[in-house]
């Protein structure tokens, strides 16, 4: 059962008081976003990385800029964030808006979950520009229908001067109705589209009209990312230069698509991908870029979070990789092998087998070892859900946990073992 469905009239008591909290926490900071010319990024995949972006592009160019993601916030310097959510809490969040407004900031690039927009957690923040990554299923068991959950994310739109949308997505037209200046972009559609695209190794290489876009981070659904990021840059009066510079700037974001490199003979990469569609994204261009076997290593979260796409990501994994290991991943109070099976059902569709090319492995650093013990040379090790984040949530609390030590831990091990 949901929050929602255990507290009695949730929206007429639980919302209201959210948008009050809110609105006592601006007026005790002073409205501090008010100062700022905002850029609000939503979406369901391609936040944190659009955000960064958008960041690195404008702070290059001279716009003094801050930031604020899943990942960390701040202006010069980027703040690690602990909070195990994207958006915080609208306390924080306007105690740390009026530090980046002390630092000078002229621009903040804000990351807002549909959880912070339905619960008004930005309530008094003016957003200049809106943009749009994508909308797939996520957060329905908070939302209960994809109709609300891509409700929740059209407020943003609602409130924004100016909008950025992704013409590939389905949704795109609802969030057209919601602004009354918008630009759209795509790699299939859009007012800025991408055309002679280049997979490389570190990153993408196309053309959107007068644009040369090169990016550092690798993935097709980087093309999106920055395609999103220059469309911001078009309107906020960037050069091409600028914005081309910009978004070339950018070499990594924390726990997205990071490679770990310990002399090992295989390629590792972490990488926050916890979606089906995230995954859609993914696994092919990964499938085709890989010489030797392509390794996955994920689970999906417990608790109160959405179980429907578990099946659903087990069988795109089982469709695209040659091996399957199945993990924790925030389990809560939901038995963890319930959870396993559950993805397992969708990989052995596949063809998976157990302990063949399936293995479920409940303890995640376990996993990842058992992960790096199959590697050999030309293979790719996929280790994803994690990201950045630095706990890991157990039936009895939260866990200290960071993926990226656990994997190089794993990784020396195994050579160790092979001297």
């Amino acid at each position: 059962m949901s929050i929602k469905e255990k507290i009695p009239f949730y929206d007429k008591l639980v919302l209201p008081y959210h948008a009050g909290k809110a609105a006592i926490y601006g007026t005790i900071y002073g409205f501090p976003g008010r100062k700022l010319k905002v850029i609000g990024v939503t979406g369901t995949n391609g936040k944190t990385t659009t955000s960064f972006m958008i960041w690195k592009m404008l702070n290059e160019s001279g716009r003094r800029t801050g930031v604020m993601t899943t990942v960390g916030w701040g202006v010069d310097e980027i703040h690690e964030q602990m909070e195990h959510m994207t958006t915080v809490d609208c306390g924080v969040l306007n105690r740390r808006i009026r530090k980046i407004v002390e630092a000078g900031a002229e621009y903040l690039v804000l990351e807002l979950t549909s959880h912070a927009l339905a619960q008004y957690r930005a309530l008094g923040v003016p957003i200049e520009i809106a943009v749009m990554t994508n909308v797939t299923h996520e957060h329905l068991d908070y939302h209960k229908t994809f109709e609300n959950y891509r409700d929740a994310k059209r407020k943003l739109f609602k409130q924004a001067k100016y909008g950025v949308i992704n013409a590939d997505d389905p949704s795109a037209g609802y969030f057209e109705e919601d602004v009354d200046e918008y630009v759209t972009y795509g790699i299939d559609y859009g007012d800025l589209k991408a055309e002679k695209i280049k997979l490389l190794p570190d990153g993408v290489d196309y053309k959107a009209g007068d644009l040369h876009i090169r990016t550092q981070v690798a993935g097709k659904f980087n093309v999106s990312n920055s395609l999103a990021a220059a469309a911001v840059g078009k309107r906020l009066g960037l050069s091409n230069e600028e914005i081309e510079k910009g978004i070339y700037a950018l070499t990594e974001v924390e726990g997205r698509m990071v490679t770990v490199n310990e002399g090992q003979e295989f390629t590792a990469i972490m990488d926050y991908a916890h979606t089906p569609d995230a995954f859609e994204k993914l696994l092919p261009d990964m499938k085709k870029a890989t010489r030797g076997k392509l390794i996955v290593m994920f689970g999906s979260a417990g608790g109160r979070r959405d179980p429907s796409k578990r099946e659903p990501m087990g069988e795109i994994a089982g469709k695209n990789a040659d091996i399957v290991i199945l993990t924790e991943e925030d389990d809560r109070d939901t038995p963890g092998m319930e959870i396993l099976e559950q993805i397992a059902k969708g990989a052995r569709e596949y063809g998976k087998k157990d302990d063949k090319d399936l293995f479920l492995i409940l303890d995640r650093p376990s996993a990842i070892l058992k992960a790096c013990q199959l590697a050999g040379a030309g293979d790719t090790v996929l280790f994803l859900g994690k990201g950045n984040e630095k706990t890991i949530e157990r039936a009895h609390g939260a866990d200290a946990y960071y993926e990226l030590d656990e994997i190089k831990k794993a990784i020396k091990k195994v050579k160790k073992i092979a001297k």
